[in-house]
């Protein structure tokens, strides 16, 4: 059996805990060297055969896995992040579903988990963003024409960039062409969750000055947005205390809650015929 594995953003102990179990259990483990923290390695078991897969082709790998197959072994694609995202694993399963190999798949935490984390940032803020979009620059491997930066900034969503911290200048071209402004807030976060990561805010126009203050040019992900700012958001319906839910009833007067109590801004939480302080 070959179980592709998530290890998480970086830090040891944000893998999950059925892939910890996996990751014990293997009998082989093929790692993603290049991004997969080594220190998940320490829990292999004695006698553990261990591949690291930045040194490997496609074809190595899945020599590697039909190896062990054909000695009863049990494998461990072990994949940085969630292994949906950039993971090149669909290549890899549809080779083993030519042979008749089985293999299942462990999810884990992507690494734009880990970078808001870092920054202690909600992407989904109500009135502000209620839209992730996960892509990357065009680089060596192309992108469809259809899911360049300039079209997907058209619609001001909250927008996370893998793979591009090496391509700013080039990034920022094209978020300004595609409707962000200069003063768009950003941050750059430098591998989530590991020992070093590190984190700034700041905004499109300053991206790449940002980056190089610091000698970024890899291994981050770049947030781009009016949520990035984690301000002027209305407040949550579901936690209101005058919004009826599935699970309880609201105690409001049933008026539609004027724009300063959504953002939090009315004091005495109010409606619109009734807010006497101007705070709305």
């Amino acid at each position: 059996m070959i179980h592709f594995v998530g290890a998480g953003p970086g830090a040891k102990d944000l893998i999950t805990v059925r892939g910890l179990k996996l990751l014990k259990e293997a009998d082989i483990i093929i790692y993603a060297g290049s991004l997969v923290n080594p220190r998940l390695l320490e829990d292999a078991k004695e006698g553990c055969r261990i591949f690291n897969s930045a040194h490997m082709t496609l074809e190595e790998v899945l020599e590697v896995m039909e190896e062990g197959e054909r000695s009863g072994r049990m494998t461990v694609r072990l994949h940085t992040g969630d292994p949906c995202l950039y993971g090149a694993v669909r290549e890899q399963m549809d080779i083993l579903d030519a042979k008749g190999i089985v293999y299942d798949s462990c999810p884990g935490v992507s690494s734009f988990c880990g970078a808001a984390a870092a920054l202690n940032l909600e992407y989904t803020l109500p009135g502000i963003s209620q839209s992730v979009v996960i892509t990357r620059m065009e680089g060596r491997t192309p992108v469809p024409e259809k899911e360049s930066i300039a079209s997907f900034a058209e619609h001001g969503a909250t927008m996370v960039l893998f793979l591009s911290a090496g391509l700013l200048a080039e990034l920022t071209e094209q978020l300004l062409r595609g409707g962000y402004q200069e003063d768009t807030p950003a941050a750059v976060v430098y591998k989530a969750t590991w020992p070093e990561e590190k984190s700034w805010l700041c905004t499109v126009g300053t991206l790449v000055e940002t980056a190089r203050r610091h000698g970024v040019d890899r291994t981050a992900l770049i947030i781009v947005g009016d949520a990035a700012a984690q301000s002027g958001y209305e407040r949550s319906r579901l936690y209101d205390p005058e919004f009826t839910t599935g699970y309880r009833e609201g105690n409001g007067t049933g008026k539609e809650p004027c724009a300063g109590c959504r953002k939090g801004l009315c004091e005495e939480r109010l409606h619109k015929d009734e807010c006497i302080r101007g705070k709305c």
